[in-house]
C-alpha cells in the first residue's frame, strides 16, 4: 500500500522565476478510512471518501463519486499552496494499482518525436535536472454547476482547483538531452498509464492530451508535489505538469511523451474537452481547452457559514491568472455596481500561482452579494458572463460565481 507522507512543515524553495516561500506543504495526518463528513441536521447523509483517498481531510472534502472530489469553498485558507489533504480528485480512468508507487524510480516513461528517442526511467529523470513550480492546477468543469442547464458531469462549484508545488525535470532539458524536438513537430502529446477496459477500442477511452509544443517551455515530468512523492490518487509515480493549462493537459501516470505533427486521435483530444456551442458535438474544429484565463473568488464569508455578524469584516477570496500573472483583484459587496481594490496577501509564489486576497469593510444588518474580479498582466479583465457550452468548460464567470449572505 501506499506510504502517507510526513506531516505538514514549512519550506523555502527556489524557483527560476521567484522565492517559492510556501507554509503546509505535505498532507496532515491519515484520516480514518472511509470517514463520512459530517452534515447539517435534516440534509443527506455525506458520502464517504473512496479508500483510495481515505487520506484526504473529510471534513474539507465534498464527494460527488469515486473519481471526483471537490474542495468545500470554506476549507480553502488564506495560505497560497493547497494541502495535498485538501486538493480536489477528478479521474477520468479509474487510477492504477498502488502497486505502481512500490518503486516509483522504476517507472518509465518512452520520450517520442526527438532525435534520439528512448525510453527513460524515473530514476534516471532524476539526474538529468531539477526544477520546481507552484501552479494552479484546475480542472476545465470547476463552475460547472452555476450553467442554468445543468450540463452532464460533476456540478464542481470553486473547489475543483488547488495551488500546488511541483518538483521534476523541465521537460525541455530532457528534450534537448535526446538531441532536441524533431523537425515538424507542433504539439506536445501526453499518454497516461491508466488500465484500460479490454474488448473496446483503446481511443475511445484513453487518457492521451496533445497541447500546443511552445507549453513544453515551462512543462515539467514531476515526480515530487507539494514537498512529497506524488500520490497515486495524483498522478504519482511520474505526471506531465502544463503550467497555465487546464488539469486534463496535466496528464498522470504519463508512459509516453511525444512531440507529434498532429493533435492525438484519442477521442478525450478529438471530441472531447471542446468548448462546443449548446446545442453541437465536439470535433476538431472546435476550440481545445487548453489554457486557463484570469478567475478569482470570494472563499469567506461564505453562505455555508451562516449569517455574518455586522461589523468590521475581512473579505477573502483567491485569484490567479492562468497563463500570466494576476495583476490586480477588486471586490464588490453590491453585486458588481460597485468596486474596490483588494490587497494580496502571502508570498508571490510566480506567475502560475494564486493569490490570495483580501478586503476590509464595515457592514450593516442587510443581504450582500460579494463579487470579485481578476485583472491579469497584460490587462485581460475576467469575465462577466459564461461562455456557454455543451459540458459546462471553462466558466470563469465573476457573476456566476458571485455570492449573496446575510449579514445580522
Amino acid at each position: 500500500m501506499e506510504t502517507v507522507p510526513h506531516p505538514a512543515r514549512r519550506h523555502v524553495l527556489a524557483g527560476s522565476a521567484a522565492a517559492l516561500v510556501a507554509a503546509g506543504f505535505g498532507r496532515a495526518a491519515a484520516q480514518t478510512a472511509g470517514a463520512p463528513v459530517s452534515s447539517p441536521a435534516g440534509s443527506p447523509a455525506a458520502k464517504p471518501l473512496p479508500a483510495y483517498v481515505a487520506w484526504k481531510d473529510p471534513s474539507a472534502m465534498i464527494v460527488h463519486s469515486s473519481n471526483t472530489v471537490e474542495t468545500r469553498r470554506s476549507a480553502f485558507g488564506t495560505s497560497v499552496v493547497t494541502p495535498s489533504n485538501q486538493l480536489y480528485i477528478r479521474n477520468n480512468l479509474p487510477p492504477p494499482s498502488d502497486d505502481i508507487v512500490a518503486d516509483r524510480d522504476a517507472w518509465q516513461v518512452a520520450i517520442a518525436g526527438v532525435k534520439n528517442p528512448r525510453t527513460l526511467t524515473v530514476g534516471e529523470l532524476k539526474t538529468m535536472g531539477l526544477a520546481t513550480v507552484a501552479m494552479v492546477l484546475q480542472c476545465s468543469g470547476n463552475g460547472r454547476g452555476y450553467f442554468p442547464d445543468k450540463p452532464s458531469g460533476t456540478p464542481w462549484q470553486v473547489g475543483a482547483a488547488g495551488c500546488v508545488v511541483w518538483s521534476g525535470v523541465p521537460v525541455r532539458v530532457v528534450a534537448e538531452a535526446l538531441g532536441g524536438v524533431a523537425g515538424g513537430m507542433k504539439y506536445m502529446t501526453s499518454t497516461g498509464g491508466e488500465k484500460l477496459p479490454e474488448g473496446i477500442d483503446p481511443k475511445s477511452v484513453m487518457v492521451e492530451r496533445s497541447v500546443p509544443l511552445e507549453a513544453m517551455e515551462d512543462a515539467l515530468l514531476a515526480w515530487e508535489m507539494n514537498d512529497d512523492p506524488i500520490p497515486l490518487a495524483h498522478g504519482g509515480p511520474l505526471r506531465v505538469i502544463v503550467p497555465g493549462y487546464n488539469g486534463v493537459n496535466n496528464v498522470k501516470y504519463v508512459k509516453q511523451l511525444a512531440f507529434t505533427p498532429e493533435q492525438s486521435e484519442a477521442n478525450i483530444q478529438k471530441t472531447g474537452y471542446r468548448l462546443s456551442p449548446p446545442g453541437t458535438k465536439g470535433n476538431p474544429s472546435q476550440p481545445s481547452i487548453w489554457s486557463m484565463a484570469p478567475k478569482s473568488w470570494i472563499t469567506s464569508p461564505a453562505p455555508e457559514n451562516g449569517s455574518v455578524k455586522a461589523g468590521p469584516l475581512q473579505i477573502t477570496g483567491l485569484a490567479f491568472g492562468g497563463l500570466h500573472a494576476v495583476d490586480r483583484v477588486e471586490v464588490s459587496i453590491d453585486g458588481g455596481k460597485t468596486w474596490n481594490q483588494a490587497r494580496f496577501v502571502g508570498p508571490d509564489l510566480g506567475r502560475y500561482a494564486w493569490r490570495p486576497f483580501v478586503l476590509a469593510v464595515r457592514l450593516e444588518p442587510g443581504t450582500y452579494t460579494l463579487a470579485s474580479r481578476a485583472t491579469d498582466a497584460t490587462g485581460t479583465v475576467q469575465e462577466e458572463m459564461r461562455i456557454e457550452n455543451v459540458s459546462g468548460y471553462v466558466n470563469s464567470s465573476w457573476r456566476d460565481h458571485a455570492l449573496q449572505v446575510t449579514v445580522a
